[in-house]
């Protein structure tokens, strides 16, 4: 009996995912274990193994769909001693047609407001136009046609459409005739069929506005930028930031991490100073537990153990891998995991387990020669670290003026869970232990 292979749920949030590549193909034979394709969830590209043996009878999603639900049928498996050609696709659901309709006549939609040339937001309508016909079935409309019907007072069921599966467009209700317009329904029937309210411009519709006579090319967003999109301004516009700066100074840091390089050098370890950030955040943390916090709404969740999530940079976007426990974990450890972490991150071959969850992160710019910068809380942590380059800069040193290394970083907290006060308590322990590192080692 052929077995059907369905689109697996490889994180506990995923809902849907993009087929990026087939590692097999039609008439293949496959046993438990081996690789048959690699999906893109929301965060990475994560390999898709075979849990039985047989042979690929059938290929249903072709490399490159996105926005594949969880448990579609994405292929057969034709089991030892069948025939793999008799193998038959299973019948598509009515659904996923209209699916492609919509699609088809979202296209139209923003074809149609670019065409109307012009990117003000719509005018609310005088009245709403009826979205069910005389036999109570529903009329198929864009919403902007529906606006411009009822601007004009046009009965929509009374015109004929001509956009994907019948639906009524911007043409249709432009060339309406006088005889459509909207007549005054018996109370009875409007009580019977009350109007749907209609549907608000799709994002797509009010965002993609650009002059398309400069020279420019569109690339379709990854999972994982608008992921990024979401959650950057789910962050902003729900949590109130509070923003907290110090200039902290590094002489001491890099003179420890050149001691430490010289005895680590047999191992094949090489310290960065963002290793040592990564440790002294994580211990100014245990030591301000006020700070190590997620807020929950009604509630607060405290941690008694700091996980630093730090942000890394890949091809296609931002992704914090996480240093588990680091506040209890050497500095060379540290430094082995973030290696490890950062080319796995890189390959978009994180594990779930490696990126999700945290208590609080680390934003570093710095090899960039950023000075200093406000980072966005990544929730549902409750802080977020950013680093700036250290440089030269002129210091009080010893009650005079010198040249020392100084780096600025800056704290952004949940108001809403954490104090002003609790933060500059952070922000004033992870000074000290920066400037006198021996005490986050010791």
């Amino acid at each position: 009996m052929s077995i059907e292979l369905k689109m697996p749920a490889l994180s506990p949030t995923m809902e849907e995912g993009t087929l990026a590549k087939w590692l097999v193909k039609e008439g293949d034979t496959v046993k438990a274990g081996d690789i048959m394709a690699e999906i893109e969830t929301d965060k990475a590209t994560m390999e898709f193994e075979a849990v039985d043996e047989g042979t690929i009878a059938k290929i249903l999603v072709s490399e490159g769909s996105d926005g594949v639900k969880v448990g579609t049928v994405i292929a057969i498996l034709a089991e030892e001693g069948e025939d793999a050609a008799s193998v038959e696709a299973p019948k598509a659901d009515a659904p996923k047609a209209e699916s492609k309709g919509a699609d088809e006549a979202r296209k139209q939609e923003v074809q149609e407001e670019r065409a109307t040339g012009s990117t003000e937001p719509a005018k609310a309508a005088p009245a709403p136009a009826p979205s069910k016909s005389d036999d109570g079935s529903r009329v198929k409309a864009s919403p902007l046609a529906r606006r411009l019907a009822a601007e004009k007072g046009l009965d929509l069921s009374a015109v004929t459409g001509s956009g994907p599966n019948g639906r009524i467009v911007k043409a249709d209700v432009d060339s309406a005739k006088p005889g459509a317009a909207k007549t005054e329904a018996p109370a009875a029937k409007a009580e019977a069929a009350a109007p749907a309210p209609v549907a608000a411009p799709s994002a797509e519709t009010k965002a993609v506005w650009y002059d398309e006579s400069i020279p420019h090319e569109v690339s379709k967003l990854s999972n994982i930028r608008k992921t990024i999109a979401r959650r950057l301004t789910e962050a902003k516009q729900t949590i109130p930031h509070i923003y907290l700066t110090v200039d902290i100074r590094l002489d001491a840091l890099l003179k420890l991490r050149g001691e430490l390089n010289k005895g680590l050098e047999s191992r094949g370890v090489k310290l960065s100073v963002n290793d040592m950030l990564i440790k002294a955040l994580a211990v100014a943390l245990e030591a301000t537990p006020k700070c190590n916090v997620t807020f929950l709404g009604n509630e607060l969740v405290s941690y008694s153990r700091a996980d630093i999530s730090v942000a890394v940079s890949t091809p296609t976007g931002l992704i914090t891998p996480i240093v588990r426990d680091a506040a209890n974990k050497a500095l060379s450890k540290i430094s082995t995991e973030m290696k490890e972490l950062g080319a796995l991150a890189k390959d978009n071959k994180l594990k779930p387990e490696q990126y999700q969850g945290g208590t609080a992160s680390l934003s570093n710019m710095g090899m960039f020669g950023i000075k200093q910068f406000d980072a966005v809380i990544n929730p549902p942590q409750g802080m977020i670290l950013a680093v700036g380059a250290g440089e030269k800069r002129p210091y009080i040193v010893d009650d005079a003026l010198g040249v020392a290394t100084v780096m600025s970083a800056t704290g952004s907290f949940d108001h809403r869970a954490i104090d002003g006060a609790d933060g500059a308590q952070l922000m004033k322990l992870f000074k000290e232990l920066v400037e006198s590192p021996m005490g986050m080692i010791a």
